[in-house]
Protein backbone atom coordinates (compact mmCIF):
# COMPACT_ATOMS: atom_id res chain seq x y z
CA UNK A 1 0.00 0.00 0.00
CA UNK A 2 1.24 3.48 -0.89
CA UNK A 3 1.09 5.69 2.18
CA UNK A 4 3.21 8.75 1.38
CA UNK A 5 2.28 11.79 -0.71
CA UNK A 6 5.99 12.05 -1.51
CA UNK A 7 5.68 8.94 -3.69
CA UNK A 8 6.57 10.11 -7.25
CA UNK A 9 3.56 8.36 -8.79
CA UNK A 10 1.18 10.02 -6.37
CA UNK A 11 2.77 13.42 -6.89
CA UNK A 12 2.34 12.96 -10.63
CA UNK A 13 -1.35 12.09 -10.26
CA UNK A 14 -1.89 15.23 -8.19
CA UNK A 15 -0.17 17.30 -10.90
CA UNK A 16 -2.39 15.76 -13.56
CA UNK A 17 -5.46 16.61 -11.49
CA UNK A 18 -4.44 20.22 -11.02
CA UNK A 19 -2.81 21.24 -14.30
CA UNK A 20 -4.06 20.93 -17.88
CA UNK A 21 -0.53 21.59 -19.10
CA UNK A 22 0.76 18.48 -17.35
CA UNK A 23 -2.12 16.37 -18.68
CA UNK A 24 -1.40 17.54 -22.23
CA UNK A 25 2.33 16.94 -21.89
CA UNK A 26 1.83 13.35 -20.76
CA UNK A 27 -1.29 12.66 -22.84
CA UNK A 28 -3.38 11.45 -19.89
CA UNK A 29 -6.46 12.30 -17.88
CA UNK A 30 -8.09 11.10 -14.65
CA UNK A 31 -11.47 9.53 -14.01
CA UNK A 32 -12.90 8.82 -10.57
CA UNK A 33 -15.60 6.54 -9.25
CA UNK A 34 -16.88 3.02 -9.84
CA UNK A 35 -19.09 3.94 -12.80
CA UNK A 36 -16.33 5.78 -14.62
CA UNK A 37 -13.86 2.94 -14.03
CA UNK A 38 -16.39 0.34 -15.17
CA UNK A 39 -17.12 2.24 -18.40
CA UNK A 40 -13.51 3.22 -19.17
CA UNK A 41 -12.21 1.43 -22.28
CA UNK A 42 -9.64 -1.10 -21.14
CA UNK A 43 -7.17 -0.07 -23.84
CA UNK A 44 -7.06 3.48 -22.44
CA UNK A 45 -6.46 2.55 -18.77
CA UNK A 46 -2.84 3.08 -17.69
CA UNK A 47 -2.97 3.09 -13.89
CA UNK A 48 -5.57 2.41 -11.20
CA UNK A 49 -5.50 3.54 -7.56
CA UNK A 50 -7.92 2.21 -4.99
CA UNK A 51 -8.43 2.35 -1.23
CA UNK A 52 -8.87 -0.86 0.78
CA UNK A 53 -12.54 -0.05 1.43
CA UNK A 54 -13.23 0.55 -2.25
CA UNK A 55 -11.32 -2.60 -3.14
CA UNK A 56 -13.61 -4.67 -0.93
CA UNK A 57 -16.64 -3.26 -2.73
CA UNK A 58 -15.08 -3.75 -6.15
CA UNK A 59 -14.11 -7.39 -5.71
CA UNK A 60 -17.69 -8.23 -4.75
CA UNK A 61 -18.80 -7.16 -8.23
CA UNK A 62 -17.62 -9.61 -10.93
CA UNK A 63 -17.28 -6.99 -13.70
CA UNK A 64 -15.18 -4.67 -11.56
CA UNK A 65 -13.12 -7.48 -10.10
CA UNK A 66 -12.25 -8.77 -13.58
CA UNK A 67 -11.37 -5.31 -14.81
CA UNK A 68 -9.12 -4.65 -11.81
CA UNK A 69 -7.34 -7.94 -12.38
CA UNK A 70 -6.77 -7.08 -16.04
CA UNK A 71 -5.64 -3.49 -15.43
CA UNK A 72 -3.66 -4.03 -12.24
CA UNK A 73 -3.88 -1.56 -9.38
CA UNK A 74 -2.16 0.12 -6.46
CA UNK A 75 -3.78 0.46 -3.04
CA UNK A 76 -3.50 3.79 -1.23
CA UNK A 77 -4.62 5.05 2.15
CA UNK A 78 -7.89 6.96 2.53
CA UNK A 79 -5.97 10.07 3.55
CA UNK A 80 -3.74 9.89 0.52
CA UNK A 81 -6.63 9.24 -1.83
CA UNK A 82 -8.37 12.39 -0.59
CA UNK A 83 -5.36 14.37 -1.82
CA UNK A 84 -5.51 12.71 -5.22
CA UNK A 85 -9.26 13.13 -5.55
CA UNK A 86 -11.17 16.03 -7.06
CA UNK A 87 -14.43 15.23 -5.25
CA UNK A 88 -15.75 16.07 -1.79
CA UNK A 89 -16.92 12.52 -1.14
CA UNK A 90 -14.43 10.24 -2.93
CA UNK A 91 -15.55 6.72 -3.83
CA UNK A 92 -12.03 5.45 -3.40
CA UNK A 93 -11.15 4.44 -6.96
CA UNK A 94 -9.33 6.52 -9.57
CA UNK A 95 -7.87 5.61 -12.92
CA UNK A 96 -5.32 7.29 -15.16
CA UNK A 97 -6.21 7.00 -18.83
CA UNK A 98 -4.54 7.75 -22.12
CA UNK A 99 -6.15 10.67 -23.95
CA UNK A 100 -7.96 9.39 -27.05
CA UNK A 101 -7.24 11.09 -30.37
CA UNK A 102 -9.93 11.67 -33.00
CA UNK A 103 -9.78 13.11 -36.50
CA UNK A 104 -12.30 15.38 -38.20
CA UNK A 105 -12.71 12.86 -41.00
CA UNK A 106 -13.99 10.29 -38.50
CA UNK A 107 -16.83 12.65 -37.63
CA UNK A 108 -17.65 13.56 -41.21
CA UNK A 109 -17.47 10.14 -42.85
CA UNK A 110 -20.95 9.20 -41.70
CA UNK A 111 -24.36 9.75 -43.27
CA UNK A 112 -25.86 13.12 -42.27
CA UNK A 113 -23.44 14.03 -39.45
CA UNK A 114 -24.82 15.87 -36.42
CA UNK A 115 -22.14 18.05 -34.84
CA UNK A 116 -21.79 20.62 -32.09
CA UNK A 117 -19.18 23.32 -32.61
CA UNK A 118 -18.13 25.20 -29.46
CA UNK A 119 -16.32 28.52 -29.46
CA UNK A 120 -14.45 29.47 -26.28
CA UNK A 121 -16.83 27.74 -23.86
CA UNK A 122 -15.36 28.23 -20.37
CA UNK A 123 -17.41 26.28 -17.86
CA UNK A 124 -16.26 22.65 -17.33
CA UNK A 125 -19.77 21.62 -16.26
CA UNK A 126 -21.32 23.09 -19.40
CA UNK A 127 -18.91 21.20 -21.63
CA UNK A 128 -19.46 17.95 -19.77
CA UNK A 129 -23.24 18.36 -19.95
CA UNK A 130 -23.08 19.00 -23.70
CA UNK A 131 -21.01 15.85 -24.25
CA UNK A 132 -23.34 13.75 -22.11
CA UNK A 133 -26.53 15.15 -23.65
CA UNK A 134 -24.97 14.88 -27.08
CA UNK A 135 -24.49 11.15 -26.66
CA UNK A 136 -28.15 10.82 -25.71
CA UNK A 137 -29.18 12.84 -28.76
CA UNK A 138 -26.97 10.82 -31.08
CA UNK A 139 -24.46 13.45 -32.16
CA UNK A 140 -21.51 12.53 -34.33
CA UNK A 141 -18.99 14.61 -32.44
CA UNK A 142 -17.98 17.83 -30.68
CA UNK A 143 -15.58 20.30 -32.30
CA UNK A 144 -13.98 22.93 -30.06
CA UNK A 145 -11.94 26.07 -30.58
CA UNK A 146 -8.55 26.16 -28.89
CA UNK A 147 -9.92 28.63 -26.34
CA UNK A 148 -12.51 26.18 -25.05
CA UNK A 149 -12.07 24.74 -21.56
CA UNK A 150 -10.03 21.54 -21.31
CA UNK A 151 -12.30 18.55 -21.87
CA UNK A 152 -9.98 16.55 -19.61
CA UNK A 153 -10.62 18.86 -16.66
CA UNK A 154 -11.74 16.52 -13.83
CA UNK A 155 -15.01 18.47 -13.45
CA UNK A 156 -15.74 18.05 -17.15
CA UNK A 157 -14.94 14.34 -17.04
CA UNK A 158 -17.24 13.90 -14.05
CA UNK A 159 -20.05 15.84 -15.75
CA UNK A 160 -19.95 13.58 -18.81
CA UNK A 161 -20.84 10.55 -16.65
CA UNK A 162 -18.88 8.30 -19.01
CA UNK A 163 -19.99 9.84 -22.32
CA UNK A 164 -16.47 11.21 -22.83
CA UNK A 165 -15.44 7.62 -23.57
CA UNK A 166 -17.89 7.36 -26.47
CA UNK A 167 -18.42 10.78 -28.06
CA UNK A 168 -15.66 11.83 -30.50
CA UNK A 169 -14.22 15.30 -29.88
CA UNK A 170 -11.59 17.52 -31.40
CA UNK A 171 -9.83 20.81 -30.65
CA UNK A 172 -8.98 22.91 -33.70
CA UNK A 173 -6.77 25.93 -34.23
CA UNK A 174 -9.14 27.56 -36.71
CA UNK A 175 -12.91 27.29 -36.69
CA UNK A 176 -12.94 29.11 -40.05
CA UNK A 177 -11.13 26.21 -41.71
CA UNK A 178 -13.45 23.68 -40.12
CA UNK A 179 -16.58 25.58 -41.14
CA UNK A 180 -15.27 25.73 -44.70
CA UNK A 181 -14.78 21.95 -44.67
CA UNK A 182 -18.28 21.43 -43.31
CA UNK A 183 -19.73 23.59 -46.07
CA UNK A 184 -17.73 21.63 -48.62
CA UNK A 185 -19.35 18.43 -47.32
CA UNK A 186 -22.84 19.91 -47.57
CA UNK A 187 -23.23 20.20 -43.80
CA UNK A 188 -25.35 23.20 -42.88
CA UNK A 189 -24.28 25.31 -39.93
CA UNK A 190 -26.70 27.00 -37.54
CA UNK A 191 -25.70 29.73 -35.10
CA UNK A 192 -27.69 30.09 -31.90
CA UNK A 193 -27.88 33.88 -32.06
CA UNK A 194 -29.96 36.71 -30.60
CA UNK A 195 -30.32 38.17 -34.10
CA UNK A 196 -32.01 35.05 -35.40
CA UNK A 197 -35.41 35.75 -36.96
CA UNK A 198 -36.72 32.16 -37.00
CA UNK A 199 -37.27 29.77 -34.14
CA UNK A 200 -35.14 26.64 -34.02
CA UNK A 201 -38.08 24.27 -34.60
CA UNK A 202 -38.85 25.83 -37.99
CA UNK A 203 -35.70 24.37 -39.57
CA UNK A 204 -35.02 20.86 -40.81
CA UNK A 205 -32.01 19.19 -39.22
CA UNK A 206 -32.39 15.83 -40.95
CA UNK A 207 -29.43 16.41 -43.28
CA UNK A 208 -25.85 17.08 -42.23
CA UNK A 209 -26.08 19.63 -39.40
CA UNK A 210 -23.73 21.56 -37.13
CA UNK A 211 -24.86 23.79 -34.26
CA UNK A 212 -22.55 26.67 -33.31
CA UNK A 213 -22.54 27.53 -29.61
CA UNK A 214 -20.55 30.45 -28.22
CA UNK A 215 -18.98 31.60 -24.99
CA UNK A 216 -21.27 31.77 -21.94
CA UNK A 217 -20.87 35.53 -21.50
CA UNK A 218 -20.18 36.82 -24.99
CA UNK A 219 -21.79 34.30 -27.31
CA UNK A 220 -20.25 33.61 -30.71
CA UNK A 221 -17.64 35.97 -32.06
CA UNK A 222 -18.82 38.08 -34.97
CA UNK A 223 -16.49 36.32 -37.39
CA UNK A 224 -17.72 32.84 -36.48
CA UNK A 225 -21.38 33.87 -36.44
CA UNK A 226 -21.06 35.38 -39.91
CA UNK A 227 -19.80 32.05 -41.25
CA UNK A 228 -23.02 30.29 -40.26
CA UNK A 229 -25.53 29.36 -42.96
CA UNK A 230 -28.46 30.32 -40.74
CA UNK A 231 -29.21 32.14 -37.50
CA UNK A 232 -31.79 30.57 -35.24
CA UNK A 233 -33.30 31.55 -31.93
CA UNK A 234 -35.04 29.90 -29.01
CA UNK A 235 -38.37 31.41 -27.94
CA UNK A 236 -38.20 33.24 -24.61
CA UNK A 237 -40.93 34.34 -22.25
CA UNK A 238 -40.72 36.80 -19.38
CA UNK A 239 -37.57 38.87 -19.12
CA UNK A 240 -35.10 36.09 -19.97
CA UNK A 241 -32.76 37.08 -22.79
CA UNK A 242 -30.84 33.86 -23.25
CA UNK A 243 -30.32 30.36 -21.87
CA UNK A 244 -27.31 28.63 -20.36
CA UNK A 245 -25.05 27.41 -23.17
CA UNK A 246 -25.49 23.74 -22.24
CA UNK A 247 -29.28 24.10 -22.04
CA UNK A 248 -29.44 25.84 -25.43
CA UNK A 249 -27.21 23.19 -27.03
CA UNK A 250 -29.35 20.43 -25.49
CA UNK A 251 -32.56 21.87 -26.92
CA UNK A 252 -31.05 22.05 -30.40
CA UNK A 253 -29.51 18.58 -30.30
CA UNK A 254 -32.74 16.99 -29.14
CA UNK A 255 -34.80 18.84 -31.74
CA UNK A 256 -32.51 17.32 -34.37
CA UNK A 257 -32.90 13.93 -32.69
CA UNK A 258 -36.72 14.30 -32.64
CA UNK A 259 -36.84 15.17 -36.32
CA UNK A 260 -34.55 12.35 -37.35
CA UNK A 261 -36.41 9.83 -35.24
CA UNK A 262 -39.77 10.82 -36.72
CA UNK A 263 -38.45 10.51 -40.27
CA UNK A 264 -36.46 7.35 -39.59
CA UNK A 265 -33.27 9.18 -40.57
Amino acid sequence: MITSSANPRIRRVIQWRQKARERRADGVFLAEGFKMFEEAPGELVREVYVTSGALEKAVSRPVLRKKLEEAGYETVTEELFSKMSDTRSPQGILCVLRQPVYRLEQMLDRPDPLLVVLENLQDPGNLGTIVRTGEGAGITGVIMSGGTVDIFNPKTIRSTMGSVFRVPFLYVDSLDEVLSKLRGRGIRTYAAHLEGSRYYDSFSFCGGTAFLIGNEGNGLSQGTAERADEYLKIPMEGRVESLNAAVAASLLMYEAHRQRRSTGN
